[in-house]
């Protein structure tokens, strides 16, 4: 079971103590109906066209993956991606990437 993420830290390090949610990061506790009101997440790509769940999108530069001697070519596409919170903002699958080193297919 997964539970919500913290309104005030987003840490994903929450649990249900039977009456609230808690966060044991920041301390914050709240019943659960806030994050029914959460803001839509607005993420944009390098061009500055919106992207969504499900989109297509292609690499615009080549990246070198940390850790690793692989290297992401120029123009590879991905497709399905996820929208996530966080500084790497798009799931592409196996990797997380930044929305301003790609393009809407």
């Amino acid at each position: 079971m997964t539970y919500p993420v913290c309104p005030e830290c987003k840490s994903q390090n929450t649990y249900h103590d039977s009456i609230q949610f808690v966060c044991p990061d920041c301390a914050y506790e709240w019943n659960g109906k806030e994050t029914a009101e959460e803001e839509a997440l607005i993420v944009k790509d390098s061009n500055g066209n919106l992207l969504s769940d499900g989109d297509d999108v292609l690499l615009i530069k080549d990246l070198k993956l940390k850790g690793s001697s692989e290297v992401l070519k120029k123009g590879s596409k991905f497709k399905g991606i996820r929208l996530v919170q966080g500084d790497h903002n798009v799931d592409c699958g196996k990797i997380m990437l930044k929305s301003e080193f790609l393009k809407k297919a």
